[in-house]
């Protein structure tokens, strides 16, 4: 079946139906990865995006469960260059179509993805409309005008109810903005006892887990979109040691005085060059993010940049002056990607038992004892 991807400017692409027989609106991307798809598929960062690969074979070793970033892609679309609907792999288990129709998400395959891509490249990021079937081209036109770009995103991908993966060590708070699986697994290896949590948890609720630290995960769409996320860490700051990724970083730089903006076409692929400042080491890095910290806004808050993008100087990495709290643009926990970065965890960790050290706690029987003269 013939498929269309029609782009906002008027750009019509013609290929390859695969996946779902629909019509779907979203932000046309790209991403760099030669491997990997199935993490970006899975990945809810990508949450209302049509994401374009720019490797031209796609398909060629199929899925497989334990792939997964999350329960299930949350991808507008998928643009490929060539389709492979028989996987050679002994993993897997069936293939992107299959994955696809099980969802609901179309495809396109047999498009010039290098033409698509050095478009995005050079107007930026736009939205668009992948359909399927003999719509018209006026009619594909009216829809993508009549509908706009999803604001709510996070909302979308972000878990509902509470839910632990229990440890021995470190208590941690996982804030879900659209959470990849990732972090989860990077947490647990080291022992930690993770809580996670939806992204409209409070502070005071946070409080009453007793964390000894807070992760604030990747997410998709826009930080400023997610108001309520800053006052939280304005009030936690200083208070609980944090460790934001991505979104995590952006919504930690907003709620530390500095600003966000959007990026041209963005940062995705797993093979982001990453300067760390302190010891001029560059790390191989995995990205999937649409918006930057404005790096001029930084000089008026309390923070101090630790990484930069070795292609376009924006800024990677961010830490506190005073308070337990960094962030990083990119994604440590790698999938898919390289794993140059996983010392960060590790960091996070050191940091929690260090502020420990710092600021014992009052044991809990003294804090009851004293709530109980308070109410007396």
């Amino acid at each position: 079946m013939q498929a269309k991807l029609l782009l906002e400017d008027g750009t019509l692409f013609t290929g390859t139906s695969f996946g779902s027989d629909r019509e779907s609106v979203g932000e046309v991307v790209f991403n760099t990865g030669i491997t990997g798809y199935q993490e970006v598929l899975s990945d809810p960062s990508y949450c209302g995006q049509i994401v374009t690969m720019t490797y031209p074979l796609i398909g060629n070793y199929g899925i497989t469960r334990d792939d997964f970033e999350s329960i299930r892609p949350y991808v507008h679309g998928f643009v490929v260059r060539r389709h492979e609907e028989i996987p050679s792999n002994w993993r897997a288990e069936y293939s992107v179509d299959r994955l696809l129709k099980e969802y609901d998400i179309p495809g396109i395959s047999g498009i010039d993805t290098r033409m698509l891509t050095r478009k995005l490249r050079h107007f930026g990021t736009m939205k668009g409309i992948l359909a399927t079937g003999n719509r018209s081209i006026e009619e594909l036109q009216e829809m993508l005008q009549a509908t706009p770009l999803l604001r709510d995103q996070v909302a979308r991908t972000s878990t509902q109810q509470v839910f632990s993966s229990p440890g021995s060590r470190e208590r941690i708070v996982l804030v879900d903005f659209g959470a990849k699986s990732g972090i989860l697994r990077e947490l647990t290896q080291r022992g930690c006892d993770v809580v996670v949590v939806p992204h409209t948890t409070t502070a005071d609720e946070i409080r009453a887990l007793r964390p000894d630290g807070i992760q604030l995960s990747n997410g998709p769409g826009d930080p400023k979109d997610v108001p309520h996320a800053i006052e939280m860490l304005k009030e936690v700051l200083g208070e609980i040691p944090v460790f934001g990724i991505c979104l995590g970083h952006q919504l930690f730089a907003l709620a530390c005085g500095a600003d966000t903006g959007r990026l041209k076409f963005g940062h995705r692929g797993g093979n982001h060059p990453v300067k760390e400042l302190s010891t001029g080491r560059c790390f191989i890095t995995s990205q999937n993010h649409g918006y930057t910290v404005v790096e001029e806004s930084v000089a008026n808050s309390e923070l101090e940049v630790t990484h930069i993008n070795n292609n376009d100087k924006t800024i990677e990495g961010l830490r506190h002056k005073q308070y337990p709290a960094f962030s990083v643009q990119y994604h440590p926990e790698a999938a898919p990607g390289p794993h140059d970065s996983s010392y960060l965890f590790d960091q996070f960790i050191e940091m929690i038992r260090e502020h420990k050290r710092n600021t014992p706690k009052i044991p809990r029987q003294a804090e009851l004892v004293a709530q109980l003269k308070g109410e007396q």
